[in-house]
């Protein structure tokens, strides 16, 4: 059994007593023996590192090179192509740019150097990054009328349990925990308005002030924010899943249209559901103002919903179900979309999901505020 070779060097001092380093055999895992100790215990300014004899190479050999040459600032010489590829890999930068063995600290001075170029190029990712994505969102949005319009000619087509079943998860299963969001910011609104109206004597005023803020602005924008968590996160995650899991493909091969499948059955389950979700969460709201109003203002219960009656203009509770079907909308969109852009790994349906959140949410209340502004100018402020 032959014996086995083990790496070697040898230091020679120059006469400015800086020290190169001459490496010899092979350089590999099973070969290095104790070279690293070795090369740490040597004392003085290293030149230079010789690998010219060096006749097997592997990734423990580079990080050895690498580590002494970034330790003791030598430069790397004498390397086949093999084996500076690799030292460039382990040090994370290419050789077409380190051709000669440089320093990652002379390297990183030219990259430092050269931030004006990183900065264009982010700016021109991110614009046409932007630009992909505005493409993406005009053909998803075209595949959906033409998935609509389909179905509105062929409604045998249409698939009425998939739409009840949304509307059970994202309408009947939102219930409660609307209600309960709905029924404790009405006491809320009426408990901080009356504290803030009693400076004025003007405490009766509180039922106005929760009558028409849940009608006309927080009970549909809080039910959608909570619908964008909740549903709008789900239609994401769920169409995401299929996509990575290739089932959306499948369903394209046997010749289902995952638009018609999966995408319409959830934007109409939502635009359906939001406006009753959105006077559910209104009246659950006002009855939150009449119960702490029965303790803050000494107004019994019904007198306070028969006062809502009188002082809530019809117009208020119009304006709520004008906004609600359109925030659905918007949310679905979101969700629906994402979810189609997942593509590579799971990492990606949880980074959808977010920016689906995320977008429904903003998207809401810009849109509530164009809203406030347009009904305001037409009268119904």
């Amino acid at each position: 059994m032959p014996m086995r070779e083990w790496a070697d060097f040898i230091a020679e001092t120059g006469a400015d007593g800086a020290i190169s380093i001459a490496l010899s055999g092979p350089l590999c895992v099973s070969s290095v023996g104790r070279i690293d100790d070795r090369l740490r215990a040597i004392e003085g300014q290293v030149e230079a590192i010789d690998l010219s004899k060096v006749d097997d190479f592997d990734t423990v050999g580079a990080w050895i090179v690498v580590r002494l040459s970034e330790e003791r600032g030598a430069k790397i010489t004498g390397g086949s192509e093999e084996a500076m590829r690799l030292i460039a890999a382990v040090r994370g930068q290419d050789t077409d740019e380190n051709p000669d063995g440089e320093t990652s600290a002379d390297a990183l001075s030219d990259e430092d150097r050269a931030w004006p170029n990183r900065t264009v190029q982010k700016l021109g990712g991110f614009v046409t990054g932007y630009l992909d994505g505005m493409t993406k969102l005009v053909g998803f949005l075209g595949a959906l009328i033409i998935a609509m319009g389909s179905l509105i000619t062929h409604p045998r087509r249409f698939r009425i349990v998939a739409l009840v079943r949304q509307i059970e998860l994202s309408g009947v299963g939102a219930l409660p925990i609307v209600g309960l969001m709905s029924f404790l910011i009405g006491i809320v609104i009426a408990q901080q308005g009356a504290v803030q109206l009693r400076q004025f004597g003007a405490e009766i005023y509180t039922v106005n002030l929760t009558g028409r803020l849940s009608m006309r602005e927080l009970g549909i924008l809080m039910t959608a924010i909570m619908f964008a968590g909740r549903s709008g996160s789900s239609f994401a995650a769920q169409i995401g899943t299929m996509k990575l899991t290739e089932e959306i493909d499948a369903m394209r091969t046997i010749g289902v249209s995952p638009m018609e499948a999966l995408v319409v059955p959830r934007i109409v389950a939502a635009l359906l559901i939001m406006p009753l979700l959105g006077f559910y969460a209104a009246v659950l709201s006002i009855i939150g103002g009449a119960f702490i109003s029965m303790f803050a203002l000494d107004i019994p219960f019904f007198t306070f919903l028969i006062r809502i009656r009188e002082v809530v203009p019809l117009h208020d509770i119009w304006v709520g179900l004008i906004k609600a079907p359109l925030f659905g909308l918007i949310i679905a969109l979101a969700g629906c979309y994402q979810g189609m852009q997942v593509q590579g790994n799971s990492e990606e349906v949880g980074l959808r999901t977010t920016i689906a959140v995320v977008q429904g949410i903003f998207a809401v209340i810009v849109l509530d505020a164009f809203f406030a502004v347009f009904f305001t100018e037409v009268g119904w402020g």
